[in-house]
């Protein structure tokens, strides 16, 4: 019997829980007086800065850093269509990576209860030394599968072994006409915030870390 080539792609998905929570932040002010607006900002972003420093001493923070100061003014209008006095602007950005999602929370609820302070984004990861260890594992699984479907369909057409030619990422497959897209990626987290004694609980959702492969066997 001839040989047959056989071309397959191979799937494959983990969820992990996330182990880091990075917080974005800014403290922000606004009103007539340039310099009591940059005060406002400079004075909220310190009491911060010192409590993140104590979260970094006590292990829950690993690391943390904050911008200068970005100044502007705008003249709104009123109903009447008369331009007002200028209001004067200011915003300095916090960035806080969490290792204890229970600090996290605390802090995230004590941002909440300042008007100073908004939270942009909480972007939950993987630490690194997780992240490779969990995409080599999909990878190897999405490679199985596509042997597992070459192997029955080499079967279906009465061929009693599979030989591998080539393996790719999606879309680099010899002669394939698909555009490369990404083999591997990692769906962000999605979060829910529930009330509780009065504070913030913040509930991560899985992170998805996912693969696929293309690869051409020989079917004996």
């Amino acid at each position: 019997m001839a040989d047959i080539l056989i071309s397959v792609r191979g799937e494959a998905e983990r969820r992990v829980a996330p182990e880091v929570a990075i917080v974005s932040a800014a403290a922000a002010a606004d009103g007539p007086e340039r310099t009591a607006v940059v005060s406002r900002v400079t004075t909220t972003i310190a009491t911060l800065r010192t409590r993140l420093e104590e979260l970094t001493r006590a292990g829950v923070v690993s690391n943390w850093s904050s911008g200068s100061v970005s100044t502007w003014s705008d003249r709104p209008w009123n109903p009447d269509g008369k331009q007002l006095a200028p209001v004067h602007h200011a915003t300095i950005d916090l960035f806080a990576t969490f290792d204890d999602f229970v600090a996290l929370s605390e802090w995230v609820g004590l941002l909440s209860d300042d008007d100073g302070m908004r939270v942009s984004t909480v972007e939950w990861q993987l630490s690194p030394a997780t992240r490779a260890t969990i995409e080599r594992e999909v990878a190897t699984s999405a490679v199985g599968v596509a042997v597992a479907r070459a192997s029955a369909y080499a079967a279906a057409l009465g061929h009693g072994s599979i030989e591998p030619v080539e393996l790719a990422d999606v879309g680099l497959l010899s002669g394939a006409d698909a555009p490369p897209a990404a083999p591997m990626f990692a769906r962000a987290a999605t979060m829910s915030a529930d009330a509780a004694s009065g504070g913030i609980a913040l509930r991560p959702g899985d992170i998805v870390v996912t693969a696929a492969v293309e690869a051409r066997f020989r079917a004996r």
